[in-house]
């Protein structure tokens, strides 16, 4: 797989936000992505240093909305979330540095 469709978008959440700082960034990736592929497609694409990569599968939630035909229950999908902390000597990302 190319480094472009391992990392689909970073992931901005409150949580993330906190990590900014300590270069502790977050991403959703491919579910198929392995950590060693994610960590060469964050350095090639960002040009950084990844120390380390953490990775977890999270599960949809279940949607339920009320029609006049009745209840439709449905799930939103599931999605694999990485996150990466880069060295201390390496730069930090520049996309992220711009929203804190």
């Amino acid at each position: 797989m190319e480094a472009y469709q391992i990392i689909k978008k970073p992931l901005l959440t409150e949580k993330s936000y906190a990590g900014i700082q300590a270069k502790v960034y977050s991403f959703v990736v491919d579910k198929r992505a392995s950590k060693t592929e994610i960590k060469k497609a964050v350095e090639n694409i960002f040009g950084v240093e990844v120390d380390k990569v953490n990775t977890m599968v999270v599960k949809g939630h279940k949607k339920i909305q009320n029609t006049k035909a009745g209840r439709t229950v449905g799930k939103t999908s599931d999605y694999k979330k990485a996150i990466v902390t880069l060295t201390e000597k390496s730069k930090p990302i520049a996309f992220f540095e711009s929203l804190s």
